[in-house]
C-alpha cells in the first residue's frame, strides 16, 4: 500500500461539512440508498428519507420500537425494514418484516404523512425459530417476486420468496455452519449473485465463505473458504464477486473459490464498491484514527485518502460516497471530472498513469489518443524519439497524421518516420501522399526488403493499404521497376504494367506476351494505348495479336462464331492511330484482315484506307532505309557499272538502289489499288464497297490513270474517260477507248466520236491517221452531218483536203442516191394523189352503175330490198341487219386509218415526246418532216387576244 501513489481524485462536496437532518432523532441503526434518496432507519422505529444534500424528505414510524435493517428497492418504489414492534404474546415474536409503497401516501393526522404498508410478514414460526439477525439482503427477481435472505448469528439463513403483498411466498433454511460453538457461526455478510438463469448466494462468516446454488431444489452448498469475516467488511462488486476486508488484505471470491487479494494493511472497519473503485475504512492504530481510502485497483493506485471520525454507516448515492459518522455528521466525497484529473497528471509528468487512467475508465478512443500526443509530445521534447513514436502511433486514427509526419520530419528521424508510417498503412487510412512518403523513406534507405515486404506482402492487404498509381509512380522514379510491375499486375492495372515494360525496361516481347494473355477487351485497350511504340518495335507480333482480337483466332473462337460475337469484335479502323508513323504496316495488317473477314462492318473505311496506302506516291519504308547489311549485291554491280566508276557507287548506287525499291514497290501497291478498286465494286452492287469520291481524288492527287479510268468507265462517265486520255495524248488509247465506249449497239455513246473528231480538230497537230480512223466511224453510225465534220477540222491548220477527200466524196455520192429516191418517191406520191383527187371529183358529179347480181355478205342472187354502198358493194338489206350506213366490207379499214389519224393527232399534243424523238435523233429535221408528212402538225390561227390559242388539223376526205 505504501508503493502506491496517492492522488486527489476525488473531492468534498457541499464544503465537507454535512450534518444528518435534525428531524432524525434517534441513533441510526441502518442506512439504504436508491432511487434518488437515502433512507435511514432509527432505534426509535422511525424511517426518514434525505433528499440530495441529505436534506430532509419526510419520515414516518415504520415500527413501534426499532428498525434493525431495512433496504430501499431499485426497480420499484418499495421500502423493505425489518424491525421490532410491540409483542403481542410471548409465543411470538416481536420481530416483523414490513413492505411499503412509497408512491401510495395515507394520512395520518393533520401534520404527517406516512406510505402505505402493503404487507407485513412475522419472520420467525414455529419452524424457523427466533435468533439475532445479524444481515438482511434483498434481491428483486421479477417484482413484485422478491427473494428475501435473513443471516441470524446461529450459522442459519431465512430465505422467504414471492409476493408478500399478496401473501403468496415460500420459506426455505440454509444451513452454513453446524458449529456447537454458535458464537463463530454468525451470519456477518450476504451477497447475490445473479449469471444467467443461474440464482446463486454468497454467506460469509467469521469462519467460513460459503456459496449456495439457489436454482437447486434443494440448494446445494460450496465451501469457498475456511475463513471468514467480521459485520461491515463484506460487500460485493459490480462484477458479482464477493469482497472481504480483513486486517491484512482484502480478497476477492469468485463462484470457484478465492480470486486476487491485495494488501492493505489495517483493521478494515468498513468495507465497500463504487463504480471499480476499492472503499476502505481502515483504523489506524499508530495514530488512532480512521483513514478512508479509495483505492483504483486497475491502475495501483490510491484516488483518495483522508481521515475520519468513527463510521457508523456508508453508501453510494447521487454519484458521490456518503459516510455516516457517529455523531451524526456526514462526508460527501465525489470524483473529480476526467479532465481535472488528467491535468493533475500532467503537471506532474504522469503520463503513463493518465493513459492507463482513461483507459481503465473506458474514456472514448479520441481522449485516449490525446492523452497519448500529449506523452509523445513529452517524450519528443526530451528526444526519446523511438518512446514518442510509440505513443504516436496508438493516436493513429484520432491524430491529423501530417502533425507527427512534421514532426520528424524536422528531426530527420527517418526510421521513426518510416515506422509510423508503416503503421499508417497497415490500418488503411494512408493518403497517397503518405504512400509517397512512405516508398521515398524505403528508397532513401535503400531497404529493399521492406520494401518487398510492403508491396509483396502475401496476405492481400497490399492490395488496399496503399495507393496503387503513387506506389508504381514512386519506384518507377527511383528505378525499382520490378517493383512497380508487380504492384501494376498484381492491381491489375494493365496500363501501368505495360507502361513500365515497354518506356522504362524496354522489353517488347514480354509486353506482347502478357498482352495476349489479358481478355480481348483489356488487350483491346492496352493495344490502343501502347500500340504506336509496339508497332516500332515488333510490327509482326503486333499484328498478330491485332489479328486474334478482331477477328476470331485463338481463344475468342471457342465461344462460338454467332453473329451477335462477330458483332462484339473491335474493328480494326479502331487501331488506325497506332499506325500514324508506319503505313506499311498497316498496309499488312489490313491486307491480313480483308483476306480473312470477307463481310466485316467496317469494310468501307477499311478499303478507303488500303487505297489510300496503295496509291499514296511517298509511302516511307524505314525497315527498307534503314537495311545496311541485306543489299543486292548483283543490283549493285550493275547499277555500279551503269554509272561507271566504284567511287560513285559508294553514294549514287545506294540512293538508285532505293529508287529502284521504291518505284517497284509503288508499282505493286498501284497494282493491288486497282485490284482492290475492281473486287470491291461487284458487278451486282450498284455502289462499291468504298468512297467513290475518295477515290477519284486519291486517283486524282497520285496521278493513278488506271484507276481513275475504271471508276470513270464503272459510273458511266465516258466522256471524264476519254478526257484522261486527251490529257494525256494517247491517241492510240484514245480511239481504242472511243472503239469499245462509243458502240451504241452495246450500250455505248456513239456521241464520243464527236467529241474526238473535235478534239482532233483543235489539236494543232497532224493527226491524219486518227482522224481518218475517227471519220470511219462516224460514217459508219451516221453520228454528223459532213457541215459539221467540215467545220470541225477546219480549225486545225495541219491536217490537209486529202484527209476528208474520200469521206466527202462518198457522202456527196450517198446524198445523190437518196435524192434521186426521194424524188422518184414524190413523182409516184403526185401521181397517187392526182388519180385519188380524179376518182373524187367522178364520184361527186357522175352516176354510179351498180350491176352486181349477187350479196357481197351471202354470196346470193340479189334481189329487192337491197343496199348499193360507192365502194361497188351490194347486199340484201336483210344481210346487213341495222348496219345500213356503212359497208361491212370496207368498214374495218377505214376505221384502222380514223384511228390511226386519232392517234397521230393525240400524238401532236404530247410534246415531250416529240421533242424526245427529235432529241433521241439522228436527224431531227426527219422527225419533223415526217410530222408534217404525217398531217400532225398544221397551221395555226390566230384567234381573238383573250381567248386561248387552238389548233385545229386538217385531214383528208375518206370513205
Amino acid at each position: 500500500m505504501y508503493q502506491w501513489r496517492k492522488f486527489d481524485f476525488f473531492e468534498e462536496k457541499y464544503g465537507g461539512k454535512s450534518l444528518i437532518p435534525e428531524e432524525v432523532t434517534g441513533k441510526i441503526e441502518c442506512c439504504s440508498s436508491g432511487r434518488g434518496k437515502v433512507v435511514v432507519g432509527c432505534d426509535d422505529g422511525t424511517v426518514s428519507l434525505l433528499d440530495r444534500g441529505l436534506k430532509f424528505n419526510f419520515g414516518f414510524q415504520a415500527h413501534s420500537n426499532s428498525v434493525l435493517f431495512l433496504q430501499h428497492l431499485k426497480q420499484r418504489n418499495f421500502l423493505v425494514t425489518v424491525g421490532k414492534d410491540e409483542q403481542i404474546s410471548p409465543q411470538q415474536s416481536a420481530v416483523c418484516l414490513k413492505v411499503f409503497d412509497l408512491d401510495k401516501m395515507e394520512p395520518e393526522g393533520t401534520s404527517t404523512t406516512s406510505p402505505d404498508c402493503i404487507g407485513i410478514l412475522r419472520i420467525f414460526t414455529n419452524q424457523f425459530p427466533e435468533a439475532k439477525i445479524t444481515s438482511f439482503i434483498v434481491l428483486e427477481e421479477a417484482p413484485p417476486i422478491l427473494l428475501i435472505a435473513i443471516g441470524l448469528d446461529n450459522g442459519c439463513i431465512y430465505c422467504i420468496k414471492g409476493d408478500i403483498a399478496r401473501e403468496r411466498i415460500t420459506r426455505f433454511k440454509l444451513e452454513v455452519d453446524s458449529l456447537l460453538d454458535k458464537s463463530h457461526c454468525s451470519i456477518t455478510g450476504l451477497g447475490y449473485r445473479v449469471d444467467g438463469q443461474a440464482l446463486q448466494l454468497f454467506a460469509v462468516t467469521p469462519n467460513s465463505v460459503s456459496l449456495f446454488g439457489l436454482q437447486n431444489q434443494p440448494p446445494r452448498r460450496q465451501t469457498l473458504d475456511q475463513i471468514g469475516g467480521n459485520v461491515n467488511s463484506v460487500t460485493m462488486s459490480d462484477r458479482s464477486e464477493l469482497i472481504i476486508g480483513r486486517p491484512e488484505a482484502v480478497y476477492f471470491y469468485e463462484v470457484d473459490g478465492r480470486g486476487p487479494c491485495w494488501a492493505f494493511e489495517g483493521e478494515k472497519r468498513f468495507i465497500g464498491w463504487f463504480r471499480g473503485y476499492l472503499l476502505c475504512v481502515i483504523a489506524d492504530q499508530r495514530i488512532g484514527k480512521n483513514t478512508f481510502n479509495i483505492y483504483d485497483l486497475k491502475n495501483r493506485l490510491i484516488a483518495h485518502s483522508l481521515v475520519v471520525k468513527e463510521v457508523s454507516h456508508m453508501l453510494c448515492e447521487w454519484g458521490n460516497i456518503i459516510l455516516i459518522m457517529t455523531d451524526k455528521s456526514a462526508l460527501c466525497v465525489g470524483e473529480k471530472d476526467m479532465e481535472s484529473k488528467l491535468d493533475m497528471l500532467y503537471k506532474k509528468n504522469l503520463y503513463t498513469v493518465a493513459i492507463n487512467l482513461v483507459q481503465s475508465q473506458h474514456a472514448d478512443a479520441a481522449a485516449t489518443a490525446e492523452v497519448l500526443r500529449k506523452y509523445g509530445d513529452h517524450l519528443y521534447s526530451k528526444q526519446d524519439y523511438d518512446e514518442a513514436m510509440a505513443q504516436y502511433i496508438h493516436t493513429i486514427g484520432h491524430l491529423e497524421p501530417s502533425y507527427v509526419i512534421q514532426k520528424f520530419l524536422d528531426a530527420q528521424r527517418i526510421y521513426n518516420l518510416t515506422n509510423y508510417l508503416e503503421k499508417l498503412h497497415e490500418k488503411g487510412l494512408a493518403s497517397k501522399d503518405h504512400t509517397t512518403l512512405l516508398l521515398n523513406c524505403y528508397t532513401k534507405l535503400k531497404d529493399v526488403e521492406k520494401l518487398n515486404l510492403f508491396i509483396k506482402s502475401e496476405d492481400g492487404v497490399g492490395e488496399h493499404k496503399f495507393d496503387v498509381e503513387t506506389a508504381i509512380r514512386v519506384c518507377r522514379a527511383a528505378n525499382y521497376h520490378e517493383h512497380a510491375m508487380y504492384v501494376a499486375k498484381k492491381a491489375g492495372r494493365h496500363e501501368l504494367y505495360l507502361k513500365i515494360l515497354l518506356e522504362d525496361l524496354g522489353r517488347y516481347d514480354e509486353a506482347l506476351r502478357y498482352i495476349s494473355s489479358l481478355e480481348p477487351s483489356q488487350a483491346g485497350v492496352t493495344v490502343k494505348e501502347y500500340g504506336k511504340i509496339l508497332i516500332e518495335h515488333k510490327p509482326v507480333e503486333t499484328i498478330d495479336i491485332l489479328m486474334r482480337l478482331c477477328t476470331e483466332d485463338g481463344e475468342s473462337a471457342r465461344r462460338g462464331s454467332s453473329s451477335t460475337y462477330i458483332s462484339m469484335l473491335p474493328s480494326p479502323v479502331d487501331f488506325l492511330n497506332i499506325f500514324i508513323h508506319h503505313p506499311q504496316s498497316l498496309m499488312d495488317f489490313l491486307e491480313k484482315y480483308t483476306n480473312k473477314v470477307k463481310d466485316s462492318a467496317a469494310q468501307v473505311e477499311i478499303h478507303n484506307t488500303l487505297l489510300e496506302l496503295y496509291l499514296s506516291n511517298d509511302l516511307n519504308f524505314p525497315s527498307i532505309s534503314q537495311e545496311n547489311n541485306g543489299v543486292d549485291l548483283s543490283l549493285i554491280a550493275r547499277s555500279g557499272a551503269i554509272l561507271g566508276s566504284k567511287a560513285e557507287s559508294n553514294g549514287k548506287v545506294i540512293a538508285d538502289r532505293k529508287d529502284i525499291y521504291k518505284d517497284k514497290d509503288c508499282l505493286e501497291r498501284r497494282e493491288k489499288g486497282l485490284h482492290l478498286l475492281k473486287i470491291a465494286w461487284p458487278s451486282d452492287l450498284e455502289h462499291p464497297l468504298y468512297d467513290v469520291d475518295l477515290a477519284i481524288i486519291l486517283c486524282e492527287m497520285d496521278a493513278f490513270k488506271e484507276g481513275l479510268l475504271y471508276l470513270y468507265e464503272k459510273m458511266k462517265l465516258y466522256k471524264e474517260v476519254i478526257a484522261c486520255y486527251m490529257q494525256a495524248h494517247d491517241h492510240e488509247g484514245l480511239i481504242a477507248c472511243c472503239k469499245r465506249l462509243g458502240d451504241s449497239g452495246k450500250g455505248g455513246d456513239p456521241t464520243l466520236w464527236a467529241d474526238l473528231l473535235k478534239y482532233f480538230g483543235e489539236l494543232g497537230e497532224d493527226c491524219s491517221k486518227e482522224v481518218k480512223e475517227v471519220l470511219t466511224y462516224i460514217e459508219r453510225d451516221d453520228i454528223l452531218p459532213p457541215i459539221i465534220v467540215l467545220q470541225t477540222l477546219s480549225r486545225n491548220p495541219c491536217l490537209t483536203l486529202s484527209v476528208i477527200k474520200d469521206y466527202i466524196a462518198r457522202k456527196l455520192e450517198r446524198e445523190s442516191k437518196l435524192i434521186e429516191e426521194d424524188r422518184r418517191a414524190i413523182d409516184k406520191y403526185q401521181e397517187d394523189t392526182l388519180t385519188m383527187r380524179k376518182e373524187i371529183q367522178d364520184l361527186r358529179t357522175n352516176a354510179r352503175i351498180f350491176q352486181l347480181s349477187k350479196c357481197t355478205a351471202c354470196t346470193f342472187t340479189l334481189d329487192l330490198p337491197a343496199v348499193h354502198f360507192m365502194c361497188m358493194h351490194s347486199f340484201h338489206q336483210r344481210c346487213l341487219g341495222d348496219n345500213e350506213k356503212e359497208c361491212p366490207e370496207c368498214a374495218p379499214e377505214y376505221r384502222s386509218v380514223m384511228e390511226m389519224k386519232r392517234g397521230l393527232e393525240h400524238n401532236s399534243k404530247d410534246q415531250d415526246r416529240f421533242f424526245q424523238q427529235v432529241k433521241s435523233s439522228k436527224d431531227g429535221f426527219s422527225v419533223i418532216a415526217e410530222y408534217f408528212g404525217k398531217g400532225v402538225i398544221s397551221k395555226t390561227s390566230n384567234g381573238p387576244t383573250d381567248t386561248n390559242r387552238s389548233g385545229s388539223t386538217s385531214s383528208g376526205n375518206g370513205f
